[in-house]
């Protein structure tokens, strides 16, 4: 499979935006089904789509609205197969109400979100972290979520790829975070020979024995289709999938379960990439397009005998608070295109002074300004 896509992608080696790193990492993860509508900056990943998609046998869909597009990612998954929406602060609002039925109902999927400065229409064409929160918490209710954030075209493609095989593993909706420096960036980006794709697993319970949402962790998923007696729904269910809403203990069990196959996981999850903090008195914390500007920041301060260090991000959610708690230093300053929105949690985790690098305005941190802030 992966053979007969590379070949529909063309050369190894090729330069191209981060987008459409997306539209291949989606399609060597094994993604079929694609459905979203356009949106500055995150159209191109449709295009990509409706090119290459028909080219591997996939299916591909302009839906009415943002709505829609996460309803039938849903479906698709559901139906079998792997799926994917994509696109940018307006929509990805539109969207929260069904991730948090995918949530519910265990689908796994994958949300690409360009992030554009807001709020409301805000930028189209400029960049934000502005909805790194909303990742977390734009849905109701107790959840959790997973939330990947690339800072360069190769990476975009290759978490692209971690977020298929998460999703499968996990049985859960999975977030790529990307803001339009990154989406809109032409970099050079090398398909690797070998890929680690997570397939989609058959259960193999016997059909009079299966559970829809049963096990104390991530239960099989049967499909639709597959033979087995299947019940999905939003509200409150059994293990059976079965509509249970007055029940307060079936409540507590089931969403306990859903929270904990991730939360539980937690350092499993994390992923980051660190530099000189074995000695770093003030950490920069960053992460997607603005961590570029702060590990060059930190260089500069670092030659001015500052001893400054870098710690970026990748997995953004579940946050790795034991990962903050334990950074050993008397200074951490969290760099963010937005007014401060994981600054808080770091705040919370942190066992020394937290202070916030803030930018909007769509434009990324200059490295200036971010060691302006470390000479202080």
């Amino acid at each position: 499979m992966i053979s007969k896509v590379k070949q529909v992608l063309g050369p190894d080696a090729q330069f191209i935006l981060g987008d459409t790193a997306v539209t291949y990492g989606a399609l060597l993860a094994g993604c079929r089904f694609f459905a979203g509508y356009p949106i500055t900056p995150a159209t191109e990943i449709a295009e990509g789509m409706a090119r290459l998609m028909p080219k591997v046998g996939g299916t591909c869909i302009q839906m009415e609205d943002e709505i829609a597009s996460v309803g039938a990612i849903i479906g698709a998954s559901w139906a079998g197969v792997k799926s994917m929406t994509a696109t940018s602060g307006p929509g990805f609002s539109l969207m929260q109400e069904n991730i948090g039925y995918a949530c519910m109902t265990e689908t796994p999927c994958v949300l690409v979100d360009v992030q554009r400065g807001g709020p409301s229409t805000g930028q189209p064409t400029r960049a934000s972290q502005g909805d790194m929160m909303q990742a977390r918490w734009g849905t109701h209710g107790d959840h959790e979520i997973i939330a990947l954030v690339p800072n360069s075209v190769q990476e975009t493609m290759e978490l692209t790829i971690e977020a298929f095989n998460l999703s499968e593993q996990y049985r859960n909706p999975v977030l790529v975070m990307l803001d339009e420096i990154i989406g809109h960036m032409r970099e050079k980006i090398v398909i690797p020979s070998k890929i680690k794709i997570v397939g989609r697993e058959k259960t193999k319970m016997a059909k009079e024995k299966y559970l829809s949402f049963a096990g104390e962790k991530i239960p099989d998923f049967a499909t639709f289709g597959s033979g087995y007696r299947v019940y999905a729904t939003g509200l409150t269910h059994s293990e059976t999938g079965l509509p249970s809403t007055d029940d307060p203990e079936v409540h507590s069990k089931l969403v306990t379960r859903i929270c904990k196959k991730i939360s539980d996981d937690r350092e499993k999850l994390q992923d980051f990439k660190g530099r000189y903090l074995s000695d770093a008195e003030v950490v920069v914390l960053s992460y997607g397009s603005t961590s570029r500007s702060a590990l060059t920041a930190v260089e500069l301060a670092r030659k001015k005998g500052i001893k400054a260090g870098y710690l970026r991000l990748i997995t953004v959610w579940p946050f790795p608070e034991k990962l903050v708690e334990n950074l050993n230093c008397s200074r951490i300053l969290v760099a963010e295109q937005n007014l401060g929105q994981l600054v808080h949690l770091v705040r919370e985790s942190a066992r020394c002074e937290v202070q916030l690098c803030p930018k909007i305005g769509g434009e990324v941190h200059k490295p200036r300004e971010i060691l302006a802030r470390l000479e202080e």
